[in-house]
């Protein structure tokens, strides 16, 4: 029997999977030690009921996933808001140094994957989906992209890459704790005692009221950078190249985001951008999840084995070597390799939770917490979506 789902009623199941995986991260603590959203929960827990529906043949879904693609572009176009060019020239030559340390990883994370996709002869496609799409990217990277590659002939790219993502999760937090107890014991090192310029870089502010006049005004913004985006994802479109759906609208809102920056008579309300973001994501990650065809993993147990143990050994190499070395053989530098574990492999909330992990035991670094958190949450996506595009189109 196959049950279909409208658009609104996939909505509303989407918040009910939701609403399941707070309730169920909230009762494990493994789930919230290793941060794992609860939209990832609550998909999978579902997925694993429409596996286990669809082997015994009791039923199928069949889902209108048009909610999903608007809810992926919303939480994208909010990320774009966040590309200031103004705070990253205020960051300094080190926050310049981890973005590019975070780009050779992602360049190398898709490397690995294509690589060993070919070993196995599977589609390089696939590869990707081990990659830098979910290393890096997370599931909401994962979402987005991952349908495409289906749609490119990767059978299984999503399920994948989401399996893939949830992995990630997990190997960064664990390693990244390690990386940097080894690192700061090995060399002796120490936390340096903050100067005034130091403890300056890091600003502590109030919460901003919230009305229904400012949501009004983040979420117009928002609109309009969806509907710029359309238009500029349609020129993007002329070049023959590939492009994920969110690329215009992302664009757009970075534009926006520079020239309200560069002006002095226009604000943005950024605090309500970011809330609609994380509800957008939310939902997009339930939805996405719920979709997840986890039969499809049969076949590709032992190379996707493989693939993400290739990973985990790379970016433990990558902090270790490359991260602490680059930023600076000192504290801060041990610190930020635990951090880049958990950025590398998961997603920024589980990089300053490695860092948190360190700073609680050595002492805390605010150049680390300060470095991290601006490349991880405002530039990465930038760079990684474009990384991944030019994989793509060589295929």
């Amino acid at each position: 029997m196959i049950v279909k789902l409208t658009m609104i009623q996939m909505a509303a199941l989407s918040v009910v999977v939701l609403f399941v995986g707070q309730f169920l991260k909230k009762k494990c603590h493994i789930l919230e030690k290793y941060c794992i959203p609860s939209p990832v929960v609550g998909g999978v827990v579902f997925a694993l009921l429409t596996l286990i529906l669809k082997v015994s043949g009791i039923l199928e879904f069949e889902m209108d996933t048009t909610l999903q693609s608007f809810f992926m572009i919303t939480f994208f176009t909010t990320v774009g808001f966040t590309a200031s060019l103004k705070m990253l020239k205020n960051g300094g030559k080190d926050v310049l140094l981890f973005l590019m340390l975070a780009v050779v990883l992602v360049i190398f994370q898709d490397l690995i994957g294509v690589g060993l996709a070919k070993i196995f002869n599977l589609n390089p496609l696939i590869g990707l989906s081990t990659g830098s799409v979910p290393m890096t990217g997370g599931h909401g990277t994962s979402g987005s992209f991952a349908p495409k590659f289906e749609e490119l002939g990767a059978i299984g790219a999503t399920t994948v890459a989401m399996a893939s993502a949830t992995f990630g999760l997990i190997a960064g937090s664990t390693i990244g704790g390690p990386i940097a107890n080894s690192l700061i014991n090995r060399y002796a090192l120490h936390r340096e005692h903050p100067n005034h310029n130091e403890s300056s870089n890091v600003s502590i502010s109030e919460t901003p009221e919230v009305s229904s006049a400012t949501f009004l005004s983040g979420a117009s913004a928002i609109l309009i950078a969806m509907g710029l985006g359309t238009i500029l994802s349609m020129l993007l479109e002329k070049t023959g190249m590939t492009f994920p759906p969110y690329i215009g609208a992302m664009f757009a809102a970075a534009i926006i985001r520079n020239i309200v920056d560069a002006s002095e008579k226009m604000t943005l309300k950024t605090f309500e951008i970011d809330i609609i973001g994380n509800v957008s994501l939310s939902l997009f990650l339930s939805m996405a999840l719920m979709g997840l065809k986890l039969w499809q993993l049969a076949d590709l147990a032992l190379p996707l084995v493989v693939m993400l143990m290739a990973q985990v050994l790379f970016m433990a190499f990558f902090a270790y070597f490359i991260t602490f070395n680059i930023m600076g053989r000192n504290y801060d530098a041990a610190v930020l390799a635990a951090g880049h574990c958990g950025f590398g492999m998961g997603a920024t909330p589980n990089a300053i939770a490695n860092m948190e992990v360190i700073s609680a035991k050595y002492g805390f670094s605010y150049k680390a917490f300060f470095i991290l958190p601006l490349v991880g949450s405002l530039f990465i996506d930038f760079v990684n979506a474009g990384v991944i595009t030019f994989f793509v189109n060589l295929f």
